[in-house]
């Protein structure tokens, strides 16, 4: 088996040195057979259920690709133009109700249909305010997966000669939806909530008294901390059903697109129990999450129905007493029950969050894989033409993984225009000289020369322009 690697000047000049009758023949000694070298970089970064960064770090880097130049001015009308209009609107909403219900007997229907007006415009702004907020976080959503692809295209290619395909799609789908979630859910809902309890609490202080206030604010606080607690509590099972799903979908691709090495070991039934196991242990974190997630919920509306009785008692108290109307009563249940929306959400929107932290480290953590192949500080272009289309090798040695020899002190040269076979068995360096040629690695001693020029001081751009390569 023989492996023809034509440097030439450029890929037209490859094709034409097929043609061409004068050449010479090296043929080179077997020497270590490599069957396992490549670095454990990919498999390591995808199997480690948490990395060393930060949730700051990701949002971090979600705020360098969001807030660019012409992204933020467009982020600031939003916010300027729909700020607090929404949550001013929902509680205009329960003071409707209340008018309509202390007036009933003396006004006409006019304030039911404010209610319906300020409750349809509520839910206009919200709308809107998604709308026009959704082409500046898809810009972001968009530049992030484009720097994603394009920087997993400049990685060595030891990364890639052990990636795991299926995993790495996997990290990379969960990690742009999840930077979907987490930038729509701190502009327009977690804000957004902050703002509508603190001028509930306000309110209630106002028209009802203190104790409303501090029971409302005491209850939210209950149900921040049992949702932060818990919340924080379950992420160990979301963790673990990403390592599960990475695993499955790993397996199912990579056995899938080596089918012809499945068939010719027969080993279909195991691979299909090697998938199964994988599933077997999504299915359990699986389980736990759902389980836990039934224990939040509860936890939450019994927080809230607590609060909420108190709240009525102590306006039925007052109604006794004559300091409230049936209308305060009505306003303050439609209040609350306003602001159990959010709050409903609220525990949502944080466990969504941490979920989705979870899946875009990961992404964010490929951005930060650094290459060990890149150009000199000055390096210059590649000078090259057909009559100096030269290749050396001088005194090359090369090994994949230390202490097993690939190649040992090589040395030969290509005149231009020649063609030259690289004859010898598997294992004995002929794609390594490919790869060497092209940067791909480098040569632990010795030098590469091309035109004259060592490849290491030119730039790899123009360098791999200038090299041609036909596919056996």
């Amino acid at each position: 088996m023989a492996l023809l690697a034509i440097p030439s000047w450029g890929w037209a000049a490859a094709a034409a040195a097929f043609e061409k009758r004068r050449h010479a023949v090296i043929q080179i000694r077997p020497l270590v057979r490599n069957g396992g070298h490549v670095s454990s970089a990919a498999r390591e970064l995808l199997e480690s259920p948490r990395s060393r960064r930060t949730e700051i770090d990701d949002l971090r880097v979600i705020k360098t690709y969001h807030m660019a130049e012409t992204r933020k001015r467009q982020f600031k009308t939003v916010i300027r133009r729909y700020k607090g209009t929404r949550e001013a609107m929902n509680i205009v909403v329960p003071f409707m109700f209340k008018y309509a219900v202390d007036t009933l007997n003396q006004m006409s229907g006019n304030m039911l249909n404010l209610n319906g007006v300020s409750r349809a415009g509520a839910a206009f702004f919200n709308e809107v305010r998604n709308a026009v907020f959704g082409k500046v976080a898809q810009n972001s959503i968009r530049r992030i997966a484009k720097n994603v692809f394009l920087h997993l295209h400049n990685l060595d290619l030891a990364f890639h000669l052990n990636r795991q395909t299926g995993a790495l799609s996997k990290a990379i789908d969960r990690g742009t939806r999840g930077i979907s979630f987490v930038l729509s859910a701190l502009v327009f809902n977690l804000l957004p909530i902050m703002f509508e309890v603190t001028l509930v609490s306000g309110v209630l202080y106002y028209r009802c008294g203190a104790q409303f206030a501090l029971v409302t604010l005491g209850t939210l606080g209950a149900y921040t901390a049992f949702t932060v607690a818990v919340t924080r509590w379950r992420t160990r099972f979301r963790i673990e059903m990403n390592k599960a799903d990475n695993d499955a979908g790993n397996a199912a691709i990579d056995s899938l697109l080596n089918y012809e090495t499945v068939k010719y070991f027969n080993n279909e039934n195991y691979e299909a129990q090697r998938y199964d196991g994988f599933l077997k242990t999504y299915e359990t974190a699986s389980l736990k999450s759902t389980s836990t997630l039934a224990m939040l919920n509860f936890g939450q509306s019994a927080i809230f129905s607590v609060g909420l009785t108190a709240i009525m008692v102590l306006a039925s108290q007052g109604i006794v007493a004559g300091t409230l109307t049936v209308g305060d009563l009505v306003m303050v249940n439609g209040l609350l029950f306003q602001l159990s929306l959010p709050l409903n959400f609220l525990g949502t929107v944080y466990r969504e969050t941490r979920q989705a932290l979870i899946d875009m480290n990961t992404l964010f953590t490929l951005l930060k894989v650094d290459t060990r192949i890149k150009d000199k500080a000055m390096a210059s272009p590649l000078q090259i033409t057909p009559q100096t289309a030269t290749v050396a090798f001088d005194n090359v040695h090369f090994e994949y993984i230390e202490g097993q020899k690939v190649l040992s002190g090589i040395s030969f040269e290509v005149p231009a225009g020649k063609k030259v076979a690289i004859v010898g068995g598997s294992g004995s360096g002929k794609s390594t000289i490919v790869r060497l040629l092209f940067r791909f690695y480098e040569p632990q001693k010795g030098n590469i020369y091309l035109a004259g020029q060592n490849i290491q001081d030119v730039s790899l751009e123009s360098l791999r322009r200038a090299v041609g390569v036909v596919p056996q």
